[in-house]
């Protein structure tokens, strides 16, 4: 800010000229017919990659023009590398200088436009189409010298929204049938109802087919910093449970005692065959539990033993004291 409290331009003019280099990156998320289309013929409207890719150089050289304070300065170098993964498309740029400032926001509206012109391209087979996760990796020059980011978390991992009182839950039932209306949820109110039993408070539940629509929304749910997002259903062996996958790609690491916890309070043998895990999303508690009513209701009795427990430590509480030998933190 300037003497005014308005904000200014930089000026740079008397910093030395050096070597500036940025890595940024992002992800378009997509569906699974995209990605094997990207991977084979190609889409209906072209060379999806090879646009998404000049555009990103073309973005990186236009940037002053998008970002109002950022300085216009001599572009020698743009690198667009996009990668399809098994769940998107990654996607890295890397922006060379010799100035006085920085190219970390060439970097990122590099990889923005690129992500934008991919889902132009996209957009008539999946509408759907989403950009996550542009973030700056590394970059170096200039006074400071190295800087590189460390392990990326899934989500921000900013404290909950709330860091004290209840426990704030958010709950998603994984159905298709559900969610085409073939039949009532049942699992979704019951789990809610469990959870409220205990003292946690509970959102509207959020009902959507098995898959992708799983994965948006969880991000939606995380987005919202809940102390936990609880799931059930799609945690099976058919090819359309993807649940479990997918928390695994949006959490930071698991936490694999819960999980077993939920498959060993299974009444029947068919709990063996869920595949539902635990983990930790920023400082989000992410569960994910069978559909069916009666796992739902073993999950929720291993719940209001351990959520409590586990949302005090993500919000930063010291360990209590151990209840005996075999006690556990």
């Amino acid at each position: 800010m300037d003497a005014r409290g308005e904000a200014r331009m930089v000026d740079v003019a008397g910093k030395e000229i050096t070597l500036r280099v940025a890595v940024a990156a992002g992800r378009v998320v997509t569906t699974r017919d995209v990605l094997d289309l990207l991977r084979g013929q190609g889409v209906p409207k072209g060379d999806a990659l090879g646009v998404a890719r000049l555009a990103g150089i073309m973005a990186a050289k236009r940037t002053p023009d998008l970002i109002p304070l950022c300085h216009p300065i001599a572009i020698h170098g743009v690198t667009v590398d996009l990668t399809v993964t098994d769940d998107g498309v990654d996607i890295q740029a890397t922006v060379r200088t010799a100035d006085r400032t920085g190219v970390e926001m060439e970097a990122l509206t590099s990889v923005a436009a690129a992500g934008l012109a991919l889902i132009d391209m996209i957009k008539a087979v999946d509408p759907a189409a989403s950009i996550d996760a542009v973030r700056v990796l590394r970059k170096e020059g200039g006074k400071t010298g190295l800087w590189e980011r460390g392990a990326m978390p899934a989500v921000s991992p900013a404290a909950p929204a709330s860091n004290t009182g209840a426990p704030k839950v958010r709950v998603i039932v994984a159905s298709t049938r559900a969610a085409t209306g073939v039949y009532e949820d049942r699992g979704g109110p019951l789990l809610a109802d469990g959870l409220r039993a205990f003292g946690c408070e509970v959102g509207e539940v959020v009902v959507v087919p098995d898959g992708e629509p799983v994965r948006e929304a969880l991000r939606a749910a995380l987005a919202e910093r809940p102390d936990a997002v609880v799931t059930t259903g799609g945690t099976g062996i058919s090819p359309t449970d993807r649940t479990p996958d997918i928390t695994r790609d949006l959490i930071d690491y698991e936490v694999p005692g819960i999980a077993d916890a939920v498959r060993g309070s299974g009444a029947t043998p068919l709990a063996a065959l869920s595949r539902g895990v635990t983990g930790v999303a920023g400082r989000t508690l992410v569960v994910n539990l069978p559909g069916s009513t009666g796992g739902v209701r073993d999950g929720v009795a291993v719940l209001a033993q351990v959520l409590p427990h586990a949302v005090e430590q993500l919000r930063g509480a010291d360990h209590p004291a151990s209840a005996g030998p075999g006690a556990q933190g």
